[in-house]
């Protein structure tokens, strides 16, 4: 990592190591690839996304149900889309 990631940046990037495949699939490529150059709009919302409980991220990524914050839905998305194309 570079020395110029801030604080809250590295946070952010800690959190999103769950240690659960099916979590981890969608979260790695997005932080190695896309995190750190994402407008700040899209960090806060993955930092929002990180802070969510295991389960209801499970439930949003296999669509069991809906995150509650439309920019959740659609980062989602983005996500699933990195990875599945």
């Amino acid at each position: 990592m570079s020395e110029d990631i801030s604080l809250e940046e590295r946070k952010v990037i800690y959190r999103a190591r769950r240690g659960l495949k099916e979590i981890d699939v969608y979260f790695d490529p997005y932080v190695k690839n896309y995190y750190l150059t994402a407008d700040p709009e899209e960090k806060a919302t993955f930092a929002a996304l990180v802070e969510q409980e295991d389960p209801d991220l499970l439930d949003w990524f296999m669509e069991v149900s809906e995150p509650p914050r439309p920019e959740m839905r659609e980062l989602i998305r983005k996500l699933k889309h990195y990875v599945h194309g």
